[in-house]
C-alpha cells in the first residue's frame, strides 16, 4: 500500500447524476489509499443527486457535498480543488467507476517520476449504462514531455483518468469555464492535460484503472459541440505554440474522424450533418474527405467485420475487487 499518511482530495463534479452517483462513491470509498477528503461539488442538480450524495455522507466522514449554481463541469472541479486541502487533486466524474487500487498506484507513479512531473493518469475501459465494457483502451504508456502526443490525441482519454499536484493545478488556472460559456464545453480535459504539459512531465501509472461511462445524453453526446470545443483547444494551443501547427492539423483531422465515425456508429444522420457543415467552415477539405472517403468507409464496416461480442461485468458497486480484477483482464 502506499503511504497512508498522504493525503489525496477528490472532486467529484455531479449534475443530474443521481442514478449513477452512489456506484460513483462507492469506488472512490473503496480505495486501498484510506487517506482521502472527497469533495462533491453539485452543480445546481434538478434531480436526487445531493440527497444521495450526502446520505454516503453521513457514513464516511471523509465525505462532504458542497451545491453551486449550475455553472458547468470545470466551474465545479475549481470549485472542488478551491475547497481541497491537499497537495494531490484528482477528479472523478459522478457517472464513472475506479478500480480500488487506482489512488494508490497513481501515488506511487507520480512520487517515484520526481517533482518535475506534474500529472499521473492511467488506463481506461468505456462501460455502458449495464456496466458492460464496450471499449478497452491500448494501454500505451506515454510518459515524460507529451505535449505534441496531446496535440494529435487525447491518449488520456477522459476526466476521471488523472492524478495532478496541486502546484501544477493552480499553475496552469484550472480548468477552463470559458469552453461552457462559449456553448462549446466538452474539451475542458484535454484543454487542462495540454496546459499541464506545457511545464511538467506526465507519468503513468499502468493498468485499466477507469470506467468511463458512455451515456446517450452526456456531455460527448453532442458531437457537433465536441468539435467546436476541440477547436478552441487548438487555438489556444496554436496561439503559443505556432511552430506546432501541423500537429495541430493532424490532430483536428483525427477528431473529425473521430466525431464522424461516432455519428455513424450511433445512427444519427442529422448530427452526421451538422458535424460536416460545421467542419466544413473551417477546413471544407477535410469536411469533404470525411463525407466521401470515411463516411461510406464507416457504414460498410459491419458487413466486412463480426465484432465480438461485449463482456458484462459483475455488480461491482458491491464488490469493487471483483470489478478491479475484471478492468485488467
Amino acid at each position: 500500500m502506499s503511504d497512508g499518511g498522504k493525503l489525496v482530495s477528490v472532486i467529484i463534479p455531479a449534475y443530474n447524476a443521481a442514478r449513477w452517483i452512489k456506484a460513483t462513491l462507492r469506488s472512490v470509498a473503496a480505495q486501498t489509499h484510506r487517506a482521502l477528503e472527497v469533495i462533491v461539488i453539485d452543480d445546481g442538480s434538478t434531480d436526487d443527486t445531493v440527497a444521495i450524495a450526502e446520505r454516503f455522507a453521513t457514513g464516511d466522514p471523509r465525505f462532504r457535498v458542497m451545491r453551486q449554481a449550475n455553472a458547468g463541469v470545470a466551474a465545479a472541479r475549481n470549485h472542488g480543488a478551491s475547497l481541497a486541502q491537499s497537495d494531490w487533486l484528482a477528479f472523478v466524474d459522478a457517472d464513472d467507476l475506479w478500480t480500488p487500487d487506482k489512488t494508490e498506484r497513481q501515488i506511487a507513479a507520480l512520487a517515484a517520476a520526481g517533482p518535475d512531473a506534474g500529472l499521473c493518469y492511467s488506463w481506461y475501459v468505456m462501460i455502458d449504462s449495464a456496466d458492460t465494457v464496450i471499449y478497452r483502451e491500448p494501454g500505451r504508456a506515454i510518459e515524460g514531455t507529451v505535449l505534441d502526443t496531446l496535440f494529435v490525441e487525447n491518449f488520456i482519454g477522459n476526466g476521471s483518468a488523472a492524478l495532478v499536484r496541486r502546484d501544477a493545478f493552480e499553475r496552469v488556472g484550472g480548468f477552463e469555464p470559458a469552453l461552457r460559456n462559449a456553448g462549446a464545453q466538452g474539451c475542458e480535459d484535454i484543454l487542462f492535460y495540454c496546459r499541464v504539459a506545457e511545464h511538467y512531465r506526465f507519468a503513468v501509472a499502468p493498468g485499466h484503472h477507469i470506467g468511463y461511462r458512455q451515456l446517450p445524453d452526456n456531455m460527448s453526446s453532442d458531437l457537433t459541440r465536441m468539435l467546436r470545443s476541440w477547436f478552441m483547444v487548438v487555438d489556444e494551443m496554436a496561439a503559443r505554440h505556432a511552430d506546432k501547427r501541423a500537429l495541430l492539423d493532424i490532430g483536428v483531422a483525427r477528431y473529425a474522424r473521430w466525431v464522424v465515425r461516432r455519428a455513424i456508429h450511433r445512427r444519427r444522420p442529422g448530427m452526421l450533418l451538422k458535424v460536416l457543415a460545421t467542419l466544413a467552415k473551417r477546413h471544407p477539405l477535410l469536411a469533404a474527405r470525411m463525407a466521401l472517403i470515411e463516411a461510406p468507409r464507416t457504414l460498410i464496416e459491419p458487413f466486412r467485420t463480426q465484432p465480438a461480442p461485449p463482456a458484462a461485468l459483475p455488480e461491482w458497486a458491491d464488490d469493487p475487487l471483483a470489478m478491479g480484477r475484471r478492468f485488467n483482464g
